[in-house]
């Protein structure tokens, strides 16, 4: 690739001839040297008849406005007329600085303001009274977020003077001084509850979205912090879904709708039991959207028996559907050997079971049975392998038991299938006394369960495959889970204090909102195109600056991003967007040079 070079366009118009420049590289093929187009920088005029002069609108950055000036090249005397405003610029010597990541950082703008959240935010967060404006810091963390997530020290180290954030908001650097971005923190969680009740109008509004299924479900998310922590501190230790019981963790509760769509969530201490989170979270949901018959999908574990009569004996009753523990298919077993499959669909049969206020569903899949007889046969396999290893070894009986032990922990499902007799204490006991053998009572009853699951719920008069199909749902609000926690990058946590842990979780939510925004409308026109993929797409937009010296000691600047290519204007057409005009030139003063 070659130095990049300043291309000149002649264009003949009513009689006149108008000069447009452009910036140019060549890229060398298998046929030879071609050009590509980078920047547009527009007219400068090459004419010295007056009536053929343009003025281009250059922003003072002493007045601090636009104001029109004449641009000719230097090797060009500037017509009498236009003395006063007459510039003359050394196209030679033009020079590329400050590259910087503008097309994402435009997509995140336009998904901003497409949710409505300038307005909202500009009504709860005023400016101060140094001029901060809140809401811009906090479009940064977010649009941050969203698209290359990470600390607050690097948003303010390096990440947002290599972005383009700066010219989409018309701020400067102030903007992400450190003590801002964490002072804006602070000012968030208070507007948690308007923001749900916005975001709703906004899904209902733009997508059309209804509310009367809602998926729930817990994830936990860990901290790089060492406790102790105060007894009222939400970080504590307790069962980690992230495979980190060795660090201090939150729980969060998610409410999303069957297409995605975030609700409401809540923060909760990390040794908080699931089943103890659900009645609050009903009555939160009541207290925002109001009393209405909603349909609540969850997985086993998060409802009690005493959450669940509550929600049959509410008014209006509270629909379920749930998972059940497989201890609870051996007490309906037998009845449900009498009933007949029904096919919701290919590879897929229900059977449902009335029994007394509730509908119980059990439900098979094929791919499901397939994908679990092949994790219980690998279990088993490498289970076997490892007992045969040990019995091969010269061991004690205390070094059997902790290498049994570990055995144990690595194939857990295979060792429910394997009765493992070691020998009693004393000096002949060893490795080679202990025999093990296949349960194959166990297995059979393992088998005859791969690939089912029962379902409870207190619906009636839905038909089996409308049931059914609710319920596979609920790997929505999974799925929202594995954005936030890797494409958000939501863990591990860094921050100290509770209120600003609470503000990370509350900047992720608004990322993910944006996220869920554009894959809803990725899902429409290109559904094979996932947000991050479109996203880094827009990120080879780039922004560069410009600088063209002038006769009198000054420079112009073009700020510009550079041309997109044809499938980013496809993307574009297909989403109904249009890249904005590029910004007007400035023109700096012979001081502002001495102090760059």
């Amino acid at each position: 690739m070659a130095k990049p070079y300043l291309q000149c366009h002649h264009r003949f118009k009513n009689g006149k001839d108008h000069c447009y420049w452009s910036i140019a590289e060549k890229v060398k093929t298998r046929r030879g040297w071609v050009q590509r187009h980078l920047l547009y920088l527009g007219e400068i005029n090459d004419s010295q008849k007056a009536s053929w002069t343009k003025a281009t609108e250059v922003f003072d950055p002493v007045l601090r406005q636009t104001r029109e000036l004449a641009l000719y090249p230097a090797d060009r005397p500037v017509p009498e007329h236009a003395t006063d405003y007459g510039v003359q610029v050394r196209l030679e010597q033009f020079e590329l600085r400050r590259p910087r990541q503008w097309g994402a950082c435009w997509v995140a703008c336009q998904l901003w303001e497409q949710l409505k959240l300038e307005e909202f935010w500009a009504e709860r967060l005023p400016d101060s009274r140094e001029q901060t404006c809140w809401a811009h810091v906090l479009q940064t963390l977010t649009a941050y977020r969203l698209m290359d997530p990470g600390s607050e020290w690097r948003l303010h180290r390096e990440w947002f003077k290599n972005s383009a954030m700066a010219d989409l908001l018309e701020e400067d650097f102030s903007l992400v001084q450190k003590d801002n971005l964490y002072r804006c923190l602070d000012k968030l969680l208070e507007h948690r509850e308007d923001l749900f009740k916005h975001l709703r109008r906004r899904w209902e509004d733009l997508f059309g979205v209804k509310f009367e299924v809602l998926l729930y479900d817990l994830t936990s998310t860990y901290f790089e912090s060492n406790p102790p922590f105060g007894q009222t501190d939400k970080r504590k230790h307790g069962y980690s879904r992230d495979k980190r019981p060795d660090c201090v963790q939150v729980v969060i509760a998610l409410v999303v709708t069957p297409e995605g769509f975030p609700l409401a969530y809540e923060v909760m201490a990390g040794n908080t039991s699931d089943k103890t989170t659900l009645r609050g979270f009903l009555a939160q949901i009541e207290k925002l959207y109001g009393k209405a018959q909603r349909i609540w999908v969850m997985d086993r574990g998060i409802p009690t028996e005493e959450v669940l009569a509550e929600m049959r004996a509410s008014d209006p009753p509270i629909h379920y559907l749930v998972g059940t523990p497989k201890g609870r298919l051996t007490r309906y077993e037998k009845q449900l050997l009498e009933l007949p499959w029904q096919v919701v669909r290919e590879g897929v049969q229900v059977k449902l079971l009335p029994q007394e206020q509730e509908l119980y569903v059990l439900a098979q899949s094929t791919d499901r049975v397939n994908k679990e007889r092949a994790m219980r046969r690998r279990q088993l396999k490498g289970l076997v392998q490892r007992l045969k290893e040990l019995q091969a070894m010269e061991l004690s009986r205390d070094q059997l038991l902790l290498k049994l032990g570990a055995a144990q922990q690595q194939f857990p499902a295979g060792w429910r299938l394997v009765a493992v007799a070691v020998p009693e204490a004393g000096p002949a006991a060893h490795a080679q006394n202990f025999t093990f053998k296949l349960r194959t009572d166990k297995l059979r009853q393992v088998r005859r369960r791969e690939g089912r699951y029962l379902l409870r719920s207190n619906l009636s008069g839905q038909a089996p495959v409308q049931l059914w199909q609710i319920y596979i749902q609920l790997t929505q609000v999974e799925g929202a889970f594995k954005d936030l926690k890797d494409d958000l990058s939501l863990r591990p946590i860094f921050h100290q204090l509770e209120r600003r842990i609470e503000a990370h979780i509350f900047v992720a939510f608004l990322a993910y909102c944006l996220h869920v925004h554009l894959r809803a409308r990725l899902q429409a026109l290109a559904s094979g195109l996932t947000p991050r993929s479109l996203l880094e797409k827009f990120a080879a937009i780039q922004m560069l600056d410009v600088h063209f010296p002038t006769t009198n000691g000054r420079e112009l600047v073009f700020a510009r991003y550079t041309q997109p290519e044809k499938d980013h204007k496809m993307l574009l057409s297909q989403l109904g967007w249009e890249l904005p005009p590029q910004s007007p030139p400035r023109i700096t003063t012979q001081r502002q040079l001495l102090q760059d």
